[in-house]
């Protein structure tokens, strides 16, 4: 029963890991324009994301434009786009695996069998988030050593944008709750070994046979 609810558990944040990976992947404010200095009172704000880049006004207009040319990006950028689609179909492929192993279902049968199911998709999970955490550290890499960099003009730097913070929660639920499935087929592993039971021995007399006074 406990590993069902841990089970469950690890399932739902790795299903909102895998959604919020998916939004970090679509949304523009990966870097905003910082206000600094002599560029504090804009009329404007910069949205730059993996697919495209926003202008919002200070009325609350906002224009968004794709990018004409992918082998135009940047190497971060290419790297990212690749990286976070990747991981949103390890997600899916992770989520497909997990509830067909799990106890809920009915898809295989026997414990072991669906235990290495549900193993598996534990190391799923943990690889997605990792995939999506390396084009989150690289870009938020980059931000913040062009902003401290005093050749980059103030109005071409860049701060982290709400998206990577969304990004870096997806990574920690989905390397959580790919530790927690681990940990549950680990449980239900130990309450499925089977106990074994020794005869008991009876006790002999001196010349090897059974003693008389154990039988009524």
């Amino acid at each position: 029963m406990a590993s069902e609810a841990l089970e469950i558990l690890a399932l739902s944040l790795c299903i909102l890991g895998w959604v919020g990976v998916i939004m970090a992947c679509g949304l523009p404010m990966w870097q905003v324009s910082a206000f600094i200095e002599n560029n504090i009172v804009v009329a404007q704000t910069i949205w730059e994301g993996l697919w495209m880049s926003c202008v919002v006004q200070s009325t609350g207009q906002m224009q968004c434009k794709v990018y004409d040319s992918i082998l135009a990006l940047s190497p971060e950028l290419q790297a990212g786009r690749a990286l976070t689609v990747l991981a949103s179909i390890v997600g899916l492929i992770g989520l497909l695996v997990t509830v067909v192993g799990a106890q809920c279902t009915t898809c295989f049968q026997g414990k072991s069998l669906k235990t290495r199911v549900v193993f598996a998709g534990g190391i799923i999970y943990i690889v997605c988030g990792i995939l999506v955490l390396i084009p989150l550290c690289w870009i938020a890499n980059i931000v913040i050593r062009e902003f401290f960099d005093p050749h980059v003009p103030p109005s071409k730097k860049r701060e982290m944008g709400a998206a990577l913070y969304v990004g870096w929660a997806a990574t920690a639920l989905l390397l959580l709750g790919g530790i927690l499935l681990c940990t549950s087929c680990q449980i239900k592993g130990q309450g499925s070994m089977p106990v074994k039971y020794a005869p008991p021995r009876r006790p002999l007399t001196a010349n090897g046979d059974y003693d008389k006074k154990n039988y009524v």
